[in-house]
């Protein structure tokens, strides 16, 4: 697995990142399957390894390999060969596994790439940047309340205002700083209402920041098996099997209701602002003390948990179908290290 290289695409969910992912998937050079997010997957569960040494790294292996392949949107050609995986470990550590199981994918398809769309790693960059793999970063950034009129419909993530804002926001407070700390040649700020409004010039900026060929097969994604496979998947990716929507900006203004305005923008206008948007309210800090007294964030946190609820309760059954294997991969890993004490 040598001459492969990384890249990590970073940013918030629901910012356009799966439209950038098989945009890339299109160019020969770059291999970008759909995300089991593995780090912020697994980061987590290591506790229940233990110290990673050679019997629970190789248990580790199993474990990623198999929840893989258990993805809602397979890795189709991709042979992850678990001894392969294990004996190529130059460390034993998440960010190594995961970067292995990313050159198989660019191994299947003989590309000098592969590309990893699990947008929050940008919270796990110090330990991507310790483990030397010298990845170029692409951060994808959109209108924080069109994110948050997104997640509003989607099957995943939070639901209320307030805790929206708070995510977006530190999110793009990441991206930001992670700017500051790397050498240009190996970050790229990506525009999402400038990549639907431009797709030709932005694509092509882009490949030349990562020194790839641009082809027109790129902007013709919705034709392809990656395109369909996504969007058959779930709901939230259905505009894969679709050219790129122009106009899909501004969404907030319908999706927004009573307060949502002036509270994302409340908490998130000044990273907003500095992206290069503008705000619709302003709000005094008397009005403030009001919004975010601890009765309405107690109040926030209520109606979060149960606009969630609603949400699974109305998802399309196929949408949570398509989850439950790796869910159940991860509660089988949980009832083994129960089991054991």
């Amino acid at each position: 697995m040598e001459n492969i290289s990384g890249i990590q695409i970073i940013g918030t969910q629901r910012s356009g990142s799966n439209l950038l992912r098989v945009i890339l998937d299109q160019s020969e050079e770059i291999a970008s399957p759909h995300p089991p997010h593995l780090l912020i997957t697994f980061l987590p569960l290591l506790p229940l390894y233990g110290t990673l040494n050679e019997s629970s790294y190789r248990t580790l292996v199993d474990d990623v390999v198999e929840y893989v392949k258990a993805n809602p949107v397979p890795w189709e050609g991709v042979i992850l060969d678990k001894e392969k995986i294990f004996s190529s470990s130059k460390n034993y550590s998440l960010p190594e596994l995961n970067r292995l199981v990313y050159e198989a994918a660019a191994e299947a398809k003989h590309s000098r790439y592969w590309c990893c769309k699990s947008m929050a790693n940008v919270h796990h960059a110090d330990e991507l940047e310790a483990a030397g793999l010298n990845l170029k970063y692409v951060y994808l950034f959109r209108d924080g309340r069109d994110v948050a009129a997104s997640f509003k419909k989607a099957v995943v993530g939070e639901k209320h205002s307030y805790h929206l804002a708070k995510q977006w926001t530190k999110d793009q407070e990441a991206c930001l700083k992670l700017e500051a700390q790397l050498d240009p040649a190996r970050f790229y700020k990506l525009n999402y209402e400038t990549l639907i409004a431009e797709p030709e010039t932005t694509v092509k900026s882009l490949c030349h920041f990562l020194d790839i060929t641009y082809s027109e097969k790129m902007l013709s994604f919705y034709e392809s098996r990656t395109s369909k496979l996504t969007a058959e998947a779930g709901e939230m990716w259905s505009n894969l099997k679709k050219p790129i929507i122009k106009d899909n900006t501004g969404k907030y203004l319908d999706a927004f209701k009573e307060d949502d305005l002036e509270i994302f923008e409340s908490l998130a206008g000044g990273v907003l602002k500095k992206l290069g948007y503008q705000l619709n309210t302003e709000t005094s800090s008397e009005r403030r003390s009001v919004l975010f007294s601890q009765d309405k964030i107690g109040l926030y946190d209520q109606m979060n948990s149960e606009l969630k609820k609603h949400t699974l309760q109305t998802a399309k059954p196929d949408d949570l179908e398509n989850r439950k294997p790796q869910e159940q991969i991860l509660k089988a890993i949980k009832n083994r290290y129960e089991a054991r004490n």
